[in-house]
């Protein structure tokens, strides 16, 4: 489902990612971990446009998004075309980017009616059934700013699966949450993995969650793979001496 061929971002001088090569796979579940600065985010930011890569070809769902086919050969990709590959592809972001001028309802139908096309008794429909599972149908009429920040993300996340997208990114999603509510929203996200057949990628600092959510987990450092390893392997015991280290510092062991 994601491909990054030889990907490469720099900004000037500083390369965050090198030659970086990997795929996940249609219904995977795969983590990113590693220290603060080591290109992590970058990734999901590459995968949502937000940045154009440097070097090398990025493929969603078989299709190129970082560049498309003109002439018989790969050029750097148009606004159109990015548009229309990442319409498969959503993202719940740290600080959660609602708009504070909309209700729940409006946050979670403006993107499906103007996006996807949907009727907006389809759009209204689905928001429902979506806050019905994240546990707040009674908040649909009210505005981001009389919710606390543990249901601010849920709405996040309803609004993220409003798009029916075929690959969700999780970017610390629990990082600007009070301790009490991580465990909430953590929870949410197992039932999604569990749920559906989404391809999930998601950045976190939450080793226990990491370890149980994940499919893979990927170690990052210096913008290069350090190890890819299934879960258990990786955190019971990890090959490589950087991964080793991080994982004393961050489980204290």
């Amino acid at each position: 489902m994601i491909v990054f061929e030889g990907v490469e971002k720099r900004f000037g001088d500083n390369v965050v990612l090198s030659d970086l090569d990997f795929t996940v796979a249609s219904g995977e579940h795969v983590t990113l971990i590693g220290p603060s600065g080591s290109g992590k985010t970058t990734i999901l930011r590459l995968l949502m446009c937000l940045e154009a890569v440097s070097d090398g070809v990025i493929r969603v769902g078989g299709r190129p998004l970082s560049h498309m086919e003109k002439g018989g050969r790969l050029v750097p990709a148009d606004e159109k075309h990015s548009r229309e590959v990442r319409k498969h592809i959503g993202m719940v972001f740290q600080q959660f980017n609602l708009f504070p001028n909309m209700t729940v309802r409006g946050n979670l139908v403006e993107a499906p009616t103007r996006v996807l096309g949907l009727s907006r008794d389809e759009a209204d429909a689905r928001a429902v059934e979506l806050l019905d599972l994240v546990g707040l149908a009674e908040k649909i009429d009210e505005h981001p700013s009389r919710l606390s920040g543990g249901q601010q993300q849920r709405v996040a996340i309803a609004r993220a699966l409003a798009m029916r997208p075929d690959v969700l990114l999780l970017d610390e999603v629990t990082s600007a949450l009070d301790p009490e509510l991580v465990a909430g929203v953590l929870k949410l996200l197992r039932e999604i993995g569990e749920t559906t057949d989404i391809t999930i990628l998601c950045v976190t600092h939450e080793m226990g969650f990491a370890r149980d959510f994940s499919h893979r987990v990927m170690m990052f450092d210096g913008g290069r793979i350090v190890e890819d390893a299934p879960p258990e392997e990786l955190f019971t015991a990890p090959r490589e001496p950087r991964t080793q280290e991080f994982l004393r510092a961050v489980l204290g062991r």
